[in-house]
């Protein structure tokens, strides 16, 4: 699935939650509308754990991640959200929580991921900052206990969101991506560059990666000025 997403500026500082800040608003329901068609998007499996990323920094896949997250708590489903960019690592500034232990802690250490995975003040929603920035992040996003964190998670919870790094910066996302349900591509649609944009794609293929679609930033679909729609359609 291909989609186009909403023109909205985010404020500086902590990411703007807007589904939970605006849950009305028209922005909120285009992440609602990406909610159902992630849900709906595979007849033979169910959806699970699915990873967010970019071809490049700055096209909004943290914030996109985070207010989706939320969408799925609101909806009544127990929702855990991963921040697995262990270089730049944004989610405990987005939930003004502290990440003296995280993913990465967990992994190091070999210590219960439920020691360290906060409660958020939404209701059903939970989140595993990132930790410590590691030396080796790629070795240990690859690592087996990664791997078995991911399916415990798949267990305990009906939805895990995991924000990564960029897909041509780093080869964190193409990874994780080999082991997770789906993958999702933000883009920012103002700065898009369509060659990066397939390079990124050309990269999960060859990780054999289930591509569910492309989230892009920043499409005013609307004709009056107020007004901000997602399309999200089929590949």
């Amino acid at each position: 699935m291909f989609g186009k997403n909403k023109k909205h500026t985010y404020a500086s500082g902590p990411r703007e939650l807007i589904v939970e800040k605006e849950p009305k608003s028209p922005i909120s329901e285009q992440f609602r509308t990406i909610r159902t068609n992630i849900m709906y998007s595979s007849i033979d499996r169910e959806i699970k754990t699915v990873v967010f990323t970019s071809a490049s920094p700055g096209a909004g896949k943290s914030t996109t991640a985070a207010n989706l997250a939320i969408a799925y708590a609101q909806s009544g489903k127990r929702t855990l959200l991963v921040d697995a960019d262990l270089r730049r690592p944004t989610t405990h500034y987005t939930f003004e929580v502290g990440n003296q232990r995280g993913l990465s802690t967990v992994i190091v250490n070999d210590m219960p991921a439920g020691d360290v995975v906060k409660q958020t003040d939404i209701e059903n929603l939970e989140i595993l900052t990132s930790g410590p920035i590691p030396p080796n992040p790629s070795e240990l996003l690859s690592s087996r206990k990664m791997n078995l964190l991911l399916r415990t998670f798949a267990m305990d919870y009906d939805m895990v969101i995991i924000d990564t790094p960029p897909l041509l910066a780093v080869t964190d996302a193409q990874v994780l991506s080999k082991v997770v349900d789906g993958v999702v591509l933000v883009t920012n649609v103002e700065e898009n560059n369509k060659e990066r944009l397939h390079d990124a794609k050309t990269l999960l293929e060859k990780a054999d990666a289930n591509i569910l679609g492309v989230v892009m930033n920043n499409k005013n679909m609307g004709r009056k000025k107020d007004e901000y729609y997602y399309y999200y359609g089929t590949e």
